[in-house]
C-alpha cells in the first residue's frame, strides 16, 4: 500500500477493513487521496538540499577569492609606498634598508648595476644601482620587484 498525504481538511473512507484489508476509493489528481507520495516529498526535499549545497559551494569560493584579492591588492600597495619612501638624494648604504609598516615587513637591496653590452661612462655624473624591493605581508606572502635607478656620482 502507497501511503499518501492528504489536505488535513479531506477525509477518505476505507472499505473491506473487516477482512483485513482496506480499499481507498479515490480517482487520479481529485478527491480525497490527492496529494504527495513519501517518496515525492523527500526526493523534492533532497534536490532542494543539493541545490543550497551548490550555492553554498559558490558563494565560499567567490568569499575565498575576494579576501586573497583583497589581500594581494594590499601587499602590492605596501610595496608602492615603500618603493616611493626610498631616499632618493642621499645614498644608501649597499647592504639595504628595512623596517615595517602596517604590519608588512620590507626590505630594499641597492647593488651597483652590471649588465651585459651597456657601456657606462665613468665620466657621467650619474651610477646605475639595480634596487630590489620585497615585502612580506603577516600571513607570509612575498611580493617584490627590481628596477634600476640613477643614483648621482658623489663630487670628489
Amino acid at each position: 500500500m502507497i501511503s499518501r498525504i492528504a489536505a488535513p481538511s479531506r477525509t477518505f473512507t476505507a472499505e473491506g477493513a473487516t477482512r483485513g484489508r482496506a480499499h481507498l476509493h479515490c480517482t487520479r489528481h481529485s478527491g480525497p487521496c490527492a496529494g504527495f507520495t513519501l517518496i515525492e516529498a523527500v526526493v523534492a526535499l533532497a534536490v532542494v538540499a543539493v541545490l543550497l549545497a551548490a550555492i553554498g559551494a559558490v558563494v565560499t569560493t567567490s568569499a575565498r577569492g575576494t579576501r586573497s584579492l583583497e589581500q594581494h591588492l594590499a601587499l602590492v600597495e605596501t610595496t608602492r609606498i615603500v618603493a616611493a619612501t626610498l631616499p632618493k638624494d642621499e645614498p644608501a648604504a649597499l647592504d639595504g634598508l628595512s623596517g615595517e609598516i602596517l604590519g608588512h615587513r620590507w626590505r630594499i637591496t641597492l647593488a651597483p648595476f652590471i649588465g651585459s653590452g651597456i657601456y657606462q661612462n665613468p665620466d657621467s655624473p650619474w651610477i646605475p644601482q639595480t634596487v630590489v624591493v620585497r615585502v612580506r605581508s603577516p600571513s607570509g606572502a612575498v611580493y617584490g620587484f627590481e628596477t634600476i635607478r640613477l643614483q648621482r656620482r658623489p663630487v670628489q
